[in-house]
């Protein structure tokens, strides 16, 4: 493995100077809270793709045969690597999205109505270097592998020609921007207010007839983008008026994913596995008396932290299958977290994966992540399909790596922007318990959207 430390250089700016090269992801840590948000990450020009369409597998345009998650864990086994301790922990490996939809390939579900983009389930990429950003040092490094080659000795020259190539173009001049955020209509949702309440009461009326204890539901907002429109520029913005721990830029063709998502879905380091879910949201306030009284009803509000306890029941049940018993614990439940919008209630769920287990395991065991489907999962999946009635594809399925060193980290896709074929599609969702209030419930998903709104205005252009 070839690693060469650079002068520092803002992950964003990197990320604008190999904006032009194909497959770029950028895992970005745009804020930074606590322990949270250390590292970020860049990468693109991948030496290999793997797939997931109508829940079958392929590589490099080879259909695989058999379990998409077991094949997934067959390619990753040709590329071992040892795990740097002194570095950030993705130091090459896959990275994308896995989708919503991928819950089919796991349980026997209902497909939604109507499909949406019609994009892949997953999308994963194989990345030989990653540019490293340790915010917290203020250090940065390109990791250079040196895969797919397996001679030795040209494996070494690749991965020093790689780093090399990687250097010059983090430090080329870069072209102005283009800026153009502006879409060409209004936007448009699946629910007018009276529908989405009409929803909420029928969750509320599933709920007390013992079918769910509560369950998630969103409202798909699409507008159509102006030929000029540019997703950098997008995604500047997002992340500067909307900033997150687990953001992430995805850009591949014509398809573009701009996340900002606040919530971690599971983080693999050596055998500890952690979950964070998010359950319970309040907008925030301008002013900071009523800021602080609303971050002070949201932990004592009796319906949140029930929300939230039932989710973290069950990350406990779902780590409990691929855990060493006893060692799943809860080390912080209902803490307050506060964004750019809105305060949210977050847990901690961790525990010890059993010997002969790994990423995937986890990730089979828990996707998609309890927090926004509800629980029991699998009848609030069915809840969700029949309501909605359009597919989440990205929305609700998670973004992040699985490095060849074993480390893991992804995110829950929400606060996630799709573009793709002149269309913008994001969703904003709340879960549903027997306390809920129908309307409060709307209001709350028009919060968690209002700064994905924000990004798209020109007026509200934030120099990155």
């Amino acid at each position: 493995m070839h690693v060469r430390e650079l002068q520092w250089i803002e992950p964003v700016t990197a990320m604008r100077r190999l904006a032009h090269r194909p497959h770029l992801t950028f895992l970005d840590s745009a804020a930074r809270q606590g322990v949270l948000g250390r590292y970020s990450y860049l990468t693109c020009d991948p030496f290999g793709i793997y797939m997931i369409v109508d829940g079958r597998a392929s590589w490099n345009g080879d259909a695989l045969k058999g379990d998409p998650w077991d094949a997934l864990r067959a390619i990753l086994a040709k590329y071992p690597q040892e795990h740097r301790p002194d570095l950030p922990p993705f130091q090459g490996g896959a990275a994308g999205f896995f989708a919503y939809d991928l819950n089919t390939t796991l349980e026997r579900l209902p497909l939604p109505a109507i499909s949406g983009q019609r994009l892949p389930q997953s999308i994963l990429h194989f990345y030989d270097l990653v540019v490293c950003f340790d915010h917290r040092l203020g250090r940065c490094w390109i990791v250079s592998s040196g895969w797919p080659e397996r001679d030795p000795g040209r494996r070494t020259e690749r991965a020093g020609r790689r780093a090399h190539e990687f250097a010059a173009l983090l430090a080329r001049r870069m072209s102005p921007p283009n800026n153009s955020t502006a879409t060409v209509g209004s936007w448009h949702s699946n629910f007018s207010r009276e529908g989405y309440i009409a929803a909420v009461q029928r969750v509320i009326d599933l709920i007390l007839a013992g079918d769910v204890f509560q369950a998630n539901i969103a409202q798909r907002f699409s507008a159509r983008l102006s030929p000029s429109f540019d997703p950098l520029a997008f995604y500047c913005r997002l992340r500067s008026v909307n900033p997150a721990p687990f953001s992430a830029l995805l850009r591949y063709g014509t398809l573009t994913i701009a996340s900002s998502s606040p919530e971690r879905f599971l983080k693999l380091d050596g055998q500890t596995v952690e979950t964070r879910p998010i359950k319970g949201t309040i907008a925030r306030s301008a002013d900071a008396t009523e800021d602080r009284c609303r971050a002070e009803a949201l932990l004592a509000s009796e319906k949140d932290r029930a929300e939230n306890t039932m989710i973290v029941d069950l990350l406990r049940n779902d780590l409990s299958r691929v855990c060493t018993p006893d060692s799943v614990d809860v080390p912080a439940l209902c803490n307050l977290e506060s964004y750019a919008s809105v305060h949210h209630l977050v847990s901690i769920v961790v525990g010890q994966l059993a010997e002969g287990q790994d990423a995937i395991s986890a990730l089979r065991a828990c996707f998609p992540g309890g927090s926004i489907t509800g629980a029991p999962k699998i009848r609030s999946m069915e809840i969700i399909a029949e309501i909605e009635r359009v597919a989440r594809q990205v929305y609700c399925g998670s973004i992040g790596f699985i490095g060849f060193n074993r480390c893991m980290d992804t995110n829950i896709a929400i606060r996630t922007v799709t573009m793709d074929d002149g269309q913008a599609v994001f969703h904003a969702g709340s879960g549903i318990t027997a306390m809920s209030d129908p309307s409060a419930e709307y209001d709350e998903t028009l919060a968690k959207a209002e700064r994905i709104f924000d990004a798209f205005r020109p007026e509200t252009y934030v120099a990155t």
